[in-house]
């Protein structure tokens, strides 16, 4: 069994170290108070004072000596390292960051366990508070520092709502491991009963053989008033065959070269494909808004997105009739792959429809840990109504880290007619993959869906994105092991799904099963990783024959969490 994600190893840690001082009780209101409320208990607290003392040199004063030796020293060490840890933002980029609407929401879910000296919701205080924080110079965006910052005499934690958000987080995770193992199960089971010896095959990991050219273009759509820029890549071929088309579509904050290296690597292989910019929600765009040089996105981005595909494929077909090189393009036969919002983009032109119930009945209030809920419920802003998003000149789909359980739900993807690609990563806490692309692989109603599950893998792990690239700063922990082999592992696994569904090569068929991904997951001297290796990245792939069994291991989990999952 997988063990519960490291990355609540810090929240543990600190709920178990304030409960080991509330048998402390409060002397009376102080300043500089981080005050615990656990009914029926009294309230008790401790000094934030004594937060810093130990934050700074680990001392421990004399008054809570015996009650932290029921805490593990490593557990406190934990707890040191967290409020020690410095985030070093610009003051400007804190205050566009924390205003944004869906961070505010973030904040408010937090704040009803962090409350100001009155017990009000403590959003707009910690708002206050990171601010003013990422403007100290000396102290800098700590934890201590926002403690200290908070505009009220005291900070007060209802313990109660804080072992709820525990506990559930705790039977995500519980969960997670629970589906990843059956998965697992499922794709060894398979596995077993291929005998092919991928080595003796094409390599699908390695570049085609033919050159492409790169052509930037900058279209406005004059029905909307929005550009619509992009990367042509064209492969450069005698034939007469109409060249398939794959249209590559990034997720929030992200732009035209986050997979700049899958456009590369399949039209190589033969497709043309365009990376394509969504403007209203692109990296330039989150760039301008934490300079505040443009306002927030607009919920509207979940309609623009896929008009924006559209329009292309329109403007692409009407220039075809005096460019020559576009004529080689097969309109009629076009693939799509997104990332996160790309994903639920993507999704959105296969034929998936909103589920405006489903999001209402989710959204109000919006009481779930799935941060990726926190966007879908921007639908919230939509006037409900039966949108035409769906293309029917998409044949196929690979979806990366989608996003959609409660935009579309089990009603909205059971529309989806055409074949399915979903990759889902263990450990990616942005889009969960049991919610984001568990849930919907056992929704789905075509014949032609797989599913690709990273163990190990994280939200970022497929972006050719660095440290210093991205908008949000992401540490090596959040972009997950071995990203270089999760971006071969995509590119691998789009080629073998678009040559099959979208080129009609039904000779690359072998590659689309458990063997050929497990195969993907040797090193160099034939070794599967180990499932115990916590170090590694590997690699599950099921079909549509194992979306029963899954579903019925979902639907036998005993787990708490109804809150988290659909």
């Amino acid at each position: 069994m997988i063990s519960i994600s490291a990355r609540l190893r810090w929240f543990q840690t600190l709920t178990i170290s304030i409960f080991a001082t509330i048998a402390i009780p409060l002397p009376g209101l102080a300043a500089d108070r981080l005050v615990a409320r656990f009914p029926p208990f009294k309230d008790f607290s401790i000094s934030v004072r004594d937060l810093e003392t130990f934050a700074q040199n680990g001392k421990i004063p004399v008054k809570y000596a015996d009650l932290v030796k029921q805490v593990p020293p490593a557990q406190l060490q934990e707890l040191r390292q967290l409020l020690q840890q410095r985030l070093n933002l610009s003051p400007e980029y804190v205050k566009q960051f924390t205003r944004a609407p869906l961070v505010e929401k973030l904040l408010e879910r937090i704040g009803e366990s962090v409350q100001t000296a009155s017990r009000q919701n403590g959003m707009k205080s910690l708002q206050t508070a990171i601010i003013s924080a990422a403007e100290d110079k000396e102290r800098g965006l700590t934890l201590t520092n926002v403690i200290r910052r908070f505009p009220s005499r005291e900070v007060h934690l209802e313990l109660a709502e804080v072992f709820t958000i525990y506990d559930n987080l705790t039977e995500l995770f519980k969960r997670r491991d629970s589906t990843v193992v059956a998965i697992d199960r499922l794709a060894t089971a398979e596995a077993a009963t291929y005998r092919l010896d991928f080595s003796q095959q094409a390599d699908l990991r390695r570049a085609g053989t033919l050159r492409w050219q790169k052509q930037r273009f900058d279209w406005l759509d004059k029905s909307r008033q929005r550009l619509v820029p992009g990367d042509l890549y064209l492969p450069q071929t005698s034939s007469s065959i109409p060249i398939p088309v794959i249209v590559i579509s990034h997720g929030v904050a992200e732009d035209r070269t986050t997979y700049a290296y899958l456009a590369e690597h399949l039209a190589s292989h033969g497709f043309a494909v365009v990376a394509l910019e969504h403007v209203g929600g692109d990296a330039n765009r989150f760039r301008q808004y934490f300079s505040s040089l443009a306002p927030a996105p607009k919920a509207t981005e979940l309609l623009d997105r896929p008009r924006d595909v559209s329009f292309l494929l329109d403007e692409l077909q009407r220039r075809a009739t005096n460019d020559r090189t576009l004529q080689k393009l097969d309109l009629r036969q076009v693939g799509l792959a997104g990332h996160s919002l790309g994903g639920y983009t993507i999704l959105a032109l296969a034929g998936a429809q909103i589920d405006f119930d489903r999001v209402k009945r989710s959204c109000n209030p919006n009481r779930s840990l799935n941060l990726s809920v926190l966007l879908q419920c921007r639908a919230n802003e939509l006037k409900p109504q039966a949108y035409r998003l769906q293309d029917p000149r998409i044949k196929a789909i690979f979806a990366i880290n989608p996003l959609g359980s409660t935009l579309f739900g089990k009603q909205g993807l059971s529309q989806i007619r055409i074949p399915v690609f979903l990759i889902g990563g263990s450990d990616d806490v942005v889009t969960p993959a049991v919610p984001e692309q568990v849930y919907p692989f056992t929704w789905l109603q075509t014949p032609d869906k797989y599913l690709a599950m990273m163990i190990k893998g994280t939200h970022f792990s497929t972006q050719n994105i660095s440290n210093s690239d991205g908008i949000f700063p992401v540490t090596d922990s959040f972009i997950g092991p071995d990203p270089d082999r999760a971006r071969v592992y995509t590119q691998a696994l789009s080629l073998a799904f678009f040559q099959t569904h979208l080129a009609a090569r039904r000779e690359f068929q072998i590659y689309l099963n458990a063997a050929y991904a497990k195969s993907l997951t040797q090193d160099r001297l034939g070794n599967i990783a180990s499932t115990a290796n916590t170090s590694s990245l590997r690699l599950n792939l099921v079909q549509a024959t194992a979306a029963e069994s899954i579903a019925q291991t979902l639907a036998t989990d005993t787990s708490r969490a109804p809150k988290l999952l659909p």
